[in-house]
């Protein structure tokens, strides 16, 4: 532990998935104080106990971040109670099974292709926006955002999650430009594809399903075709997401901002 995060508090939403987690454990172990919200407050208490038994400070609380008042009464008690909010990280977003992986285009339903957008986007906005007017007033902060590579179109069949994507890194890119001046950093974190996330998993479970594969070969084959398709030639992992959020969310990069930081190891150029 380098202790980049010592004495921060840091609210993640959508900390009961597999990268909310992730993330919430990483600024743990960094030294933030850490507010886990989720729609069911069973997952993040579980996530928040984890936290707690590895010497971390973890706070859980059933929050539906698609609810704007919810999500604006949750950071004024937050503010209230402990003071600030130094680092607001969001990593929710639907089932993949919801809105047509791998489909293309054409072949798309309008439910499909709005879906991300009705989620990802409207919960990156309603969360960022809550959180930086109590940062604006402190003059310090950072709104971390989390896209993927899909943002880029590096593969068929990303269409509507890309565009959800795309549309989050111009938000980011605004509003930095905005809450700048005011001592607040706003900046994108672009994934590859996760192996062992949960939207991966669920993925590949579904492939597996399709064609009548043993889930563990088609996994192994998900992980080396994931592989790939970067310059490293081996799967990001959702710890490598945790450790780039950590190190974004710390003053050692303090003039980072209004960017989208490439974490896909070439697997999306920008």
């Amino acid at each position: 532990m380098s202790n980049i995060l010592q004495g921060k508090r840091a609210v993640v939403f959508g900390a009961g998935g597999s990268i909310g987690a992730a993330v919430s454990k990483e600024f743990a172990a960094e030294g933030a104080e850490v507010f886990l919200a989720g729609r069911t407050k069973a997952n993040v208490e579980e996530i928040a106990s984890q936290i707690s038994k590895a010497g971390g400070t973890a706070h859980a609380a059933a929050v539906d971040a698609l609810h704007d008042a919810a999500v604006n009464k949750y950071l004024d008690g937050i503010v209230s109670d402990f003071g600030a909010i130094d680092i607001e990280f969001n990593a929710v977003g639907p089932l993949a099974n919801e809105y047509g992986p791998g489909k293309h285009a054409v072949d798309l339903t309008i439910e499909e292709f709005m879906l991300p957008l009705n989620t990802v986007v409207k919960s990156q906005f309603i969360t960022a926006r809550a959180a930086v007017r109590h940062m604006i007033k402190r003059r310090s902060g950072v709104i971390i955002f989390l896209t993927g590579s899909p943002a880029r179109g590096h593969i068929e069949g990303g269409t509507s999650i890309g565009a959800a994507f795309g549309a989050v890194e111009i938000l980011m890119e605004n509003l930095a430009i905005e809450a700048g001046p005011h001592g607040v950093r706003a900046v994108c974190l672009r994934t590859t594809a996760n192996v062992d996330s949960r939207t991966m998993q669920d993925i590949s479970d579904g492939v597996s399903a399709q064609m009548n594969v043993p889930k563990k070969q088609m996994q192994e084959q998900f992980s080396a075709r994931l592989a790939g398709l970067n310059f490293l030639k081996v799967p990001a992992s959702i710890s490598d997401t945790a450790k780039v959020a950590a190190l974004l969310a710390s003053d050692r990069v303090h003039f980072i901002t209004g960017t989208t930081v490439n974490s896909t190891a070439g697997a999306a150029l920008d």
